[in-house]
Protein backbone atom coordinates (compact mmCIF):
# COMPACT_ATOMS: atom_id res chain seq x y z
CA UNK A 1 0.00 0.00 0.00
CA UNK A 2 1.20 3.47 -0.83
CA UNK A 3 1.12 6.48 1.47
CA UNK A 4 -0.15 9.87 0.38
CA UNK A 5 3.40 11.15 -0.12
CA UNK A 6 4.30 8.17 -2.33
CA UNK A 7 1.11 8.56 -4.38
CA UNK A 8 1.73 12.28 -4.89
CA UNK A 9 5.32 11.71 -6.00
CA UNK A 10 4.22 8.99 -8.43
CA UNK A 11 1.38 11.07 -9.89
CA UNK A 12 3.57 14.14 -10.34
CA UNK A 13 6.28 12.18 -12.12
CA UNK A 14 3.75 10.50 -14.40
CA UNK A 15 2.40 13.91 -15.33
CA UNK A 16 5.93 15.07 -16.17
CA UNK A 17 5.77 17.98 -13.73
CA UNK A 18 8.57 19.37 -11.58
CA UNK A 19 7.87 20.30 -7.97
CA UNK A 20 7.97 23.97 -8.97
CA UNK A 21 5.53 23.48 -11.87
CA UNK A 22 3.11 21.62 -9.59
CA UNK A 23 3.47 24.36 -6.98
CA UNK A 24 2.68 27.03 -9.60
CA UNK A 25 -0.52 25.22 -10.63
CA UNK A 26 -1.66 24.89 -7.02
CA UNK A 27 -0.65 28.39 -5.95
CA UNK A 28 1.77 27.18 -3.27
CA UNK A 29 5.54 27.19 -2.83
CA UNK A 30 7.87 24.49 -4.08
CA UNK A 31 8.88 23.89 -0.46
CA UNK A 32 5.26 22.96 0.35
CA UNK A 33 5.21 20.33 -2.40
CA UNK A 34 8.57 19.02 -1.18
CA UNK A 35 7.18 18.64 2.36
CA UNK A 36 4.09 16.80 1.06
CA UNK A 37 6.23 14.36 -0.90
CA UNK A 38 8.59 13.74 2.01
CA UNK A 39 5.70 13.11 4.39
CA UNK A 40 6.61 16.09 6.57
CA UNK A 41 3.25 17.78 5.94
CA UNK A 42 -0.20 17.11 4.45
CA UNK A 43 -2.06 19.62 2.24
CA UNK A 44 -5.28 21.22 3.38
CA UNK A 45 -8.61 19.99 1.99
CA UNK A 46 -8.81 22.62 -0.77
CA UNK A 47 -5.39 21.57 -2.09
CA UNK A 48 -6.35 17.87 -1.89
CA UNK A 49 -9.38 18.62 -4.07
CA UNK A 50 -7.18 20.56 -6.50
CA UNK A 51 -4.75 17.63 -6.64
CA UNK A 52 -7.55 15.17 -7.31
CA UNK A 53 -8.83 17.33 -10.19
CA UNK A 54 -5.34 17.82 -11.58
CA UNK A 55 -4.44 14.11 -11.62
CA UNK A 56 -8.01 12.81 -12.25
CA UNK A 57 -8.12 10.68 -9.11
CA UNK A 58 -10.44 10.76 -6.10
CA UNK A 59 -9.63 12.48 -2.83
CA UNK A 60 -10.25 9.12 -1.13
CA UNK A 61 -7.53 7.54 -3.25
CA UNK A 62 -5.08 10.27 -2.22
CA UNK A 63 -5.68 10.12 1.53
CA UNK A 64 -6.58 6.46 2.20
CA UNK A 65 -3.57 4.14 2.18
CA UNK A 66 -5.62 1.03 1.53
CA UNK A 67 -7.03 2.30 -1.78
CA UNK A 68 -5.10 1.48 -4.91
CA UNK A 69 -5.25 3.65 -8.00
CA UNK A 70 -8.48 2.97 -9.93
CA UNK A 71 -8.16 1.54 -13.38
CA UNK A 72 -8.62 4.12 -16.10
CA UNK A 73 -11.11 3.42 -18.89
CA UNK A 74 -9.64 2.24 -22.15
CA UNK A 75 -11.23 5.06 -24.08
CA UNK A 76 -10.09 8.56 -23.39
CA UNK A 77 -12.67 10.74 -21.71
CA UNK A 78 -13.14 14.39 -22.60
CA UNK A 79 -10.88 16.65 -20.51
CA UNK A 80 -12.54 18.31 -17.55
CA UNK A 81 -12.97 22.05 -17.23
CA UNK A 82 -10.23 22.05 -14.61
CA UNK A 83 -7.82 20.35 -16.99
CA UNK A 84 -8.64 22.83 -19.76
CA UNK A 85 -7.94 25.66 -17.33
CA UNK A 86 -4.61 24.06 -16.47
CA UNK A 87 -3.68 23.83 -20.15
CA UNK A 88 -4.54 27.49 -20.65
CA UNK A 89 -2.40 28.31 -17.60
CA UNK A 90 0.51 26.29 -19.03
CA UNK A 91 0.29 28.20 -22.31
CA UNK A 92 0.10 31.47 -20.39
CA UNK A 93 3.19 30.52 -18.38
CA UNK A 94 5.02 29.77 -21.62
CA UNK A 95 4.38 33.26 -22.93
CA UNK A 96 5.34 34.84 -19.59
CA UNK A 97 8.81 33.35 -19.68
CA UNK A 98 10.96 30.26 -19.36
CA UNK A 99 12.38 28.40 -16.35
CA UNK A 100 14.74 25.45 -16.13
CA UNK A 101 16.85 23.86 -13.37
CA UNK A 102 19.09 20.92 -14.16
CA UNK A 103 18.68 17.80 -12.03
CA UNK A 104 22.45 17.68 -11.54
CA UNK A 105 23.43 19.68 -8.46
CA UNK A 106 26.65 20.94 -6.92
CA UNK A 107 26.90 22.33 -3.38
CA UNK A 108 23.12 22.14 -3.20
CA UNK A 109 22.67 24.35 -6.28
CA UNK A 110 21.46 23.30 -9.75
CA UNK A 111 24.40 22.92 -12.10
CA UNK A 112 22.47 25.06 -14.61
CA UNK A 113 19.64 27.43 -13.76
CA UNK A 114 17.79 29.46 -16.41
CA UNK A 115 15.07 32.01 -15.70
CA UNK A 116 13.70 34.41 -18.29
CA UNK A 117 10.75 36.68 -17.62
CA UNK A 118 9.26 38.44 -20.63
CA UNK A 119 8.75 42.19 -20.67
CA UNK A 120 5.52 43.34 -19.08
CA UNK A 121 5.35 40.58 -16.47
CA UNK A 122 6.43 41.38 -12.89
CA UNK A 123 9.56 39.71 -11.53
CA UNK A 124 9.21 37.47 -8.49
CA UNK A 125 11.82 35.94 -6.20
CA UNK A 126 11.49 32.56 -7.94
CA UNK A 127 12.22 34.25 -11.30
CA UNK A 128 15.85 34.81 -10.23
CA UNK A 129 18.23 32.25 -11.76
CA UNK A 130 20.35 30.66 -9.02
CA UNK A 131 22.88 27.97 -9.88
CA UNK A 132 26.49 27.12 -10.53
CA UNK A 133 25.83 28.46 -14.03
CA UNK A 134 23.00 31.00 -13.89
CA UNK A 135 21.37 32.65 -16.91
CA UNK A 136 18.41 35.03 -16.83
CA UNK A 137 17.02 38.50 -16.41
CA UNK A 138 18.52 38.39 -12.92
CA UNK A 139 21.22 35.76 -12.42
CA UNK A 140 23.19 34.75 -9.33
CA UNK A 141 25.80 32.00 -9.54
CA UNK A 142 29.43 31.06 -9.68
CA UNK A 143 29.23 31.97 -13.37
CA UNK A 144 26.32 34.27 -14.20
CA UNK A 145 24.95 35.84 -17.37
CA UNK A 146 22.04 38.29 -17.22
CA UNK A 147 20.70 41.78 -17.45
CA UNK A 148 21.61 41.97 -13.77
CA UNK A 149 24.19 39.39 -12.73
CA UNK A 150 26.29 38.53 -9.70
CA UNK A 151 28.88 35.80 -9.25
CA UNK A 152 32.54 34.89 -9.28
CA UNK A 153 32.47 35.46 -13.05
CA UNK A 154 29.69 37.86 -13.94
CA UNK A 155 28.60 39.18 -17.34
CA UNK A 156 25.62 41.48 -17.76
CA UNK A 157 24.19 44.90 -18.31
CA UNK A 158 24.81 45.50 -14.62
CA UNK A 159 27.27 43.02 -13.13
CA UNK A 160 29.06 42.43 -9.86
CA UNK A 161 31.58 39.76 -9.01
CA UNK A 162 35.15 38.66 -8.57
CA UNK A 163 35.62 39.18 -12.32
CA UNK A 164 32.90 41.45 -13.65
CA UNK A 165 32.18 42.47 -17.24
CA UNK A 166 29.25 44.72 -18.09
CA UNK A 167 27.98 48.13 -19.09
CA UNK A 168 28.07 48.93 -15.39
CA UNK A 169 30.59 46.63 -13.74
CA UNK A 170 31.62 46.28 -10.10
CA UNK A 171 34.16 43.74 -8.92
CA UNK A 172 37.60 42.80 -7.74
CA UNK A 173 38.48 43.09 -11.43
CA UNK A 174 35.97 45.07 -13.50
CA UNK A 175 35.73 45.73 -17.25
CA UNK A 176 33.09 47.94 -18.85
CA UNK A 177 32.04 51.38 -20.09
CA UNK A 178 31.72 52.27 -16.41
CA UNK A 179 33.90 50.05 -14.22
CA UNK A 180 34.69 50.17 -10.52
CA UNK A 181 36.81 47.78 -8.47
CA UNK A 182 40.25 47.11 -7.09
CA UNK A 183 41.32 46.85 -10.74
CA UNK A 184 39.09 48.72 -13.19
CA UNK A 185 39.36 49.07 -16.95
CA UNK A 186 37.02 50.96 -19.29
CA UNK A 187 36.13 54.36 -20.73
CA UNK A 188 35.30 55.45 -17.17
CA UNK A 189 37.42 53.45 -14.72
CA UNK A 190 37.51 53.86 -10.96
CA UNK A 191 40.09 51.60 -9.38
CA UNK A 192 40.83 51.39 -5.69
CA UNK A 193 44.32 50.32 -6.69
CA UNK A 194 44.69 50.37 -10.49
CA UNK A 195 42.69 51.93 -13.29
CA UNK A 196 43.04 52.12 -17.07
CA UNK A 197 40.75 53.88 -19.52
CA UNK A 198 39.76 57.14 -21.14
CA UNK A 199 39.06 58.67 -17.74
CA UNK A 200 40.95 56.76 -15.06
CA UNK A 201 41.11 57.29 -11.33
CA UNK A 202 43.34 54.87 -9.45
CA UNK A 203 44.61 54.80 -5.89
CA UNK A 204 48.06 53.51 -6.87
CA UNK A 205 48.27 53.71 -10.68
CA UNK A 206 46.03 55.40 -13.25
CA UNK A 207 46.57 55.26 -17.01
CA UNK A 208 44.29 57.16 -19.38
CA UNK A 209 43.60 60.23 -21.46
CA UNK A 210 42.70 61.92 -18.19
CA UNK A 211 44.39 60.10 -15.32
CA UNK A 212 44.65 60.77 -11.62
CA UNK A 213 46.49 58.59 -9.13
CA UNK A 214 49.62 58.30 -7.01
CA UNK A 215 51.34 57.31 -10.25
CA UNK A 216 49.64 58.66 -13.36
CA UNK A 217 50.24 58.22 -17.08
CA UNK A 218 48.15 60.20 -19.52
CA UNK A 219 47.55 63.06 -21.86
CA UNK A 220 46.31 65.00 -18.83
CA UNK A 221 47.71 63.35 -15.71
CA UNK A 222 47.73 64.31 -12.05
CA UNK A 223 49.73 62.49 -9.35
CA UNK A 224 52.91 62.32 -7.29
CA UNK A 225 54.69 60.62 -10.21
CA UNK A 226 53.48 61.70 -13.63
CA UNK A 227 54.33 60.61 -17.18
CA UNK A 228 52.65 62.79 -19.81
CA UNK A 229 51.74 61.33 -23.16
CA UNK A 230 52.98 64.39 -25.08
CA UNK A 231 53.75 63.44 -28.67
CA UNK A 232 53.36 59.78 -27.89
CA UNK A 233 54.71 56.99 -25.69
CA UNK A 234 55.92 53.51 -26.47
CA UNK A 235 54.89 50.52 -24.41
CA UNK A 236 58.51 50.10 -23.30
CA UNK A 237 58.62 53.69 -22.03
CA UNK A 238 55.47 53.22 -19.98
CA UNK A 239 56.73 49.90 -18.58
CA UNK A 240 60.04 51.46 -17.58
CA UNK A 241 58.29 54.38 -15.85
CA UNK A 242 55.90 52.12 -13.92
CA UNK A 243 58.68 49.72 -12.87
CA UNK A 244 60.75 52.63 -11.60
CA UNK A 245 58.04 53.52 -9.09
CA UNK A 246 56.42 50.08 -8.63
CA UNK A 247 59.18 47.48 -9.03
CA UNK A 248 57.03 44.67 -7.57
CA UNK A 249 54.10 45.25 -9.90
CA UNK A 250 52.66 41.96 -11.21
CA UNK A 251 54.09 41.55 -14.71
CA UNK A 252 50.84 40.71 -16.57
CA UNK A 253 49.24 43.79 -14.99
CA UNK A 254 52.30 45.84 -15.92
CA UNK A 255 51.94 44.75 -19.55
CA UNK A 256 48.21 45.62 -19.57
CA UNK A 257 48.72 49.09 -18.07
CA UNK A 258 51.63 49.77 -20.42
CA UNK A 259 49.43 48.77 -23.36
CA UNK A 260 46.84 51.33 -22.25
CA UNK A 261 49.56 53.95 -21.82
CA UNK A 262 50.99 53.43 -25.29
CA UNK A 263 47.54 53.67 -26.97
CA UNK A 264 45.87 56.53 -25.12
CA UNK A 265 44.81 58.43 -28.21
Amino acid sequence: MKTFSEKLLDLRRRAGLSQEQLADQLGVTRQSVSKWESGAAVPELAKLVALSDLFSVSVDYLVKDRLEEPERPAEATPPSTARLEEQVEEISNYFRGYAYDSKARLWGLPLVSIRFRLYGHPMRARDVARGVFAIGNIAVGLVSFGLISAGLLSLGLISAGLLSIGCLAFGLVAFGPVAAGLLAFGPVALGLWYAGGVTALGGKIAVGVAAAGDTAVGYDAVGNQVLLWGDGLTQAEVESFLLEHHPRLWRPLLKLLALFGANIK
